[in-house]
C-alpha cells in the first residue's frame, strides 16, 4: 500500500507527500469524510512512508526492512486502536490484532460491516474503550523499537469511549518526540472538540462516479457501460462498489424475482403470486431483507425513469429495458404506498413475522396498487 495505489484523491496526496519531503509532519492529523473515499488507506500510506528507511519523493521504497515488515502490517512502531466488541475481560485491540492486519491485507478499503463480521459481532455497538488508551500512552514513553518515527492510527476515532478520548487528550497534548497520531473518522461531530482542537483536519471528498468508473473498468475488468451504474448507486464509496459487484449473481436473481411478482400481480394470478410468496418464504431472513430493498430501490428508479432524465437513473441496462413498459405504473398515486408497504413488510420480517403471511400480503396489495394510475 502507497500513495500510488489510492483511488483519486489527489491533492491530499501531494499535501502529505509535501511533509514528508520538507519534514513538516504535524503531530495529530484527523482525516475526515465519508466511509469509501480512502481514509484509512491514505493513513496506511502515509505511516508507511514515515517508517520507510529509504523514502523516495514522499513514497515509501518497498525494499527496506521496515516495507518489508509493513506488507502484512506487523512494524514494532505502528499502533492501530480500533473498535471492538466488549467482552467479560478488559477489552484491547490487541486480542483482535491478528485479525486486524488479515483485513487489512485483504483491502485497506475497510468498513464498519466488513469488521464486524471479523470480530463476529451480532447485536453489539464495538467501541474504543479506555483500556487502549491507557495501553498505547504507556507503549508510547517507550523508546522507539527501530529509533525512528512511531506512528498511531485511530480507526473510527468518533466511537472513542469519553474516558478514553480524555486518556488520549493527556498525550496528544504533550506527544513523545517522532509520534505522529492519524485520527479517521466519518462523523467529527462525535469527537470531543477538545481532540478536534489538538489536531489538523484534512477533508476526503466521496470519489466521483467517474473515479468509481475507471477502478471498476481498470482493476475489475468491467465494461463501461456494466460499471457506470455500479459508480453512480455507489454513494461515492469503493467500498459500497465492490459490495455491489459481489452481489451481482444475487441481484439478478432478484430482478428475475421483482419482474415474476409484477407480472403476476398485474394478471391477479392468485394461485401463481402464492406460489411465488413460498419460494421467497423459503429464504433466510437476511436475503429477505436483502430482496425488499432492493425492490425499494428498483421501485424508486422506475418512478425516477418517468422523468425521462438518463442521468439521474442508477440501473442496469436489463433493468432500464425492463422499465421501459413497466415505469408507467409506478406514479405519483401510488409510488409512496408502494414503498410504504416495502418498508412494513422489510420491518416485519426483521421482526421475525411469518415470512409467508409477509409476502403474500404484500402481493396481494399490489394488485391495487398497481392499477392506480
Amino acid at each position: 500500500m502507497n500513495f500510488s495505489t489510492i483511488i483519486a484523491q489527489e491533492s491530499i496526496k501531494q499535501r502529505l507527500r509535501q511533509q514528508l519531503i520538507t519534514g513538516q509532519i504535524p503531530h495529530a492529523q484527523l482525516f475526515c469524510g465519508p466511509d469509501g473515499c480512502g481514509k484509512l488507506p491514505m493513513a496506511l500510506a502515509f505511516a508507511k512512508a514515515l517508517l520507510c528507511q529509504n523514502p523516495k519523493n514522499g513514497e515509501a521504497c518497498e525494499e527496506c526492512r521496515s516495507c518489508k515488515m509493513l506488507h502484512h502490517w506487523e512494524h514494532p512502531d505502528l499502533h492501530f486502536i480500533y473498535p471492538i466488541k466488549k467482552t467479560q475481560a478488559t477489552p484491547l485491540c490487541k486480542s483482535y490484532l491478528p485479525a486486524w492486519r488479515e483485513e487489512l491485507t485483504r483491502s485497506p478499503y475497510l468498513d464498519s460491516v466488513r469488521w464486524n463480521e471479523a470480530m463476529q459481532v451480532e447485536n453489539q455497538q464495538p467501541c474504543i474503550y479506555v483500556a487502549d488508551a491507557d495501553a498505547i500512552s504507556e507503549t508510547l514513553y517507550l523508546a522507539a523499537q527501530q529509533g525512528g518515527y512511531r506512528v498511531v492510527i485511530i480507526w473510527k476515532a468518533e466511537v472513542l469511549m469519553e474516558q478514553a478520548a480524555n486518556k488520549l487528550l493527556k498525550i496528544l497534548e504533550e506527544p513523545p518526540a517522532h509520534t505522529v497520531f492519524l485520527l479517521i473518522t466519518s462523523n467529527p461531530n462525535n469527537i470531543l472538540p477538545t481532540i478536534l482542537s489538538r489536531t489538523q483536519r484534512i477533508q476526503f471528498n466521496a470519489l466521483t462516479p467517474a473515479e468509481l468508473t475507471q477502478v471498476l473498468t481498470e482493476v475489475h475488468g468491467l465494461s463501461s457501460e456494466d460499471a457506470l451504474p455500479i459508480a453512480r448507486s455507489s454513494s461515492g464509496s469503493y467500498i459500497q462498489a465492490v459490495r455491489q459487484l459481489q452481489v451481482n449473481e444475487e441481484r439478478e436473481m432478484f430482478f428475475d424475482m421483482f419482474v415474476q411478482l409484477m407480472r403476476k400481480c398485474y394478471l391477479r394470478d392468485i394461485r401463481e403470486m402464492h406460489r411465488w410468496s413460498e419460494l421467497v418464504a423459503e429464504w433466510g431472513r437476511t436475503k429477505q431483507k436483502d430482496f425488499l430493498q432492493y425492490c425499494q430501490h428498483l421501485i424508486r428508479e422506475n418512478f425516477i425513469f418517468n422523468f425521462h432524465q438518463p442521468e439521474l437513473n442508477y440501473m442496469s441496462k436489463k433493468e432500464r429495458d425492463f422499465s421501459v413498459r413497466f415505469s408507467p405504473f409506478i406514479n405519483e398515486k401510488n409510488v409512496i404506498n408502494i414503498m410504504n408497504e416495502l418498508s412494513l413488510a422489510e420491518r416485519d420480517i426483521a421482526q421475525n413475522v411469518n415470512a409467508r403471511m409477509v409476502f403474500f400480503d404484500f402481493a396481494l396489495k399490489m394488485i391495487v396498487l398497481l392499477i392506480q394510475k
